[in-house]
């Protein structure tokens, strides 16, 4: 699939500064699908926090 999105890191919230996936939407969720994990904006401030990108961290963050 090719990614039409353009780097946009001041409207991404992901706290990993040093990723080189940071402001580029369709490498970061290419690459944590690849891994099973969900992507950090996903999560809620808290939840991203603790760089836990599991299935079920992100069913306990987001209380489902």
């Amino acid at each position: 699939m090719e990614c039409l999105a353009t780097r946009s890191q001041e409207h991404c919230s992901c706290t990993a500064k040093a990723c080189d996936k940071r402001g580029n939407c369709c490498k970061c969720v290419s690459y944590h699908n690849s891994r099973g994990e969900i992507p950090g904006c996903f999560f809620s401030r808290e939840g991203e926090r603790t760089y836990d990108r599991s299935l079920q961290m992100f069913a306990r963050d987001r209380e489902l």
